[in-house]
């Protein structure tokens, strides 16, 4: 009768101990499988960017930050319209061929939903560099024939009104557009075209 005390003992205390253990062992692993998950920081930085447009004037340039990448809004004005066709010829991508630069709704003259609207990331494609605006017309450093667009100062890479990129300069590729949409006449997120047109 001593054994089988015993035996029924020993398998209560084996039986105690893998439960405790296994409890334990689930505890220690939480923080661990908590890790993996992204920081606040990191998911904020995936989310998509309101703005509000309705107040941003014709040639006005609006700076805001979307997945820690400058993107500009350009409202333009009927004259800037105006130069885009005529310096095709002068494009490296006039058409907008680069599947990786803009989505479908961007592969158009203007790059953009709205023609009036251009949204586009800041960053140079040549090194990633800050390309400035320059919408003064026939400046004395970008010659009499520069009908105003970004120039890049670190390498001497030039995009038009729709960020396309000018032939025989460092930069490969047209600045890129982000994706998209518009949520009303005067707002559009930034990192979401599910629904754009």
């Amino acid at each position: 009768m001593t054994d089988d005390l015993n035996k029924s003992r020993r398998k209560f205390l084996s039986v105690a101990t893998a439960v405790t253990g296994g409890i334990g062992a689930a505890f220690a692993a939480v923080p661990f499988v908590a890790s993996f998950r992204p920081s606040a920081r990191a998911q904020a930085l995936g989310v998509p960017v309101e703005v509000d447009i309705g107040k941003l004037e014709e040639g006005g340039l609006l700076k805001v930050e979307w997945r820690g990448q400058p993107v500009w809004i350009l409202r333009r004005t009927p004259a800037m319209l105006d130069t885009l066709p005529a310096i095709a010829t002068e494009l490296a991508d006039p058409d907008s061929e680069q599947v990786e630069q803009q989505p479908e709704y961007a592969r158009n003259a203007h790059r953009s939903i709205n023609p009036e609207v251009l949204v586009v990331i800041g960053s140079c494609t040549h090194l990633g560099c800050a390309p400035t605006e320059r919408f003064d017309v026939g400046p004395a450093d970008l010659g009499a024939d520069w009908p105003g667009g970004f120039y890049c100062p670190c390498h001497g890479s030039k995009f038009d009104l729709s960020g396309r990129v000018y032939k025989s300069v460092p930069a490969p590729l047209n600045l890129k557009v982000p994706p998209y949409r518009y949520i009303s006449d005067s707002r559009i997120l930034i990192g979401s075209d599910t629904g754009a047109a």
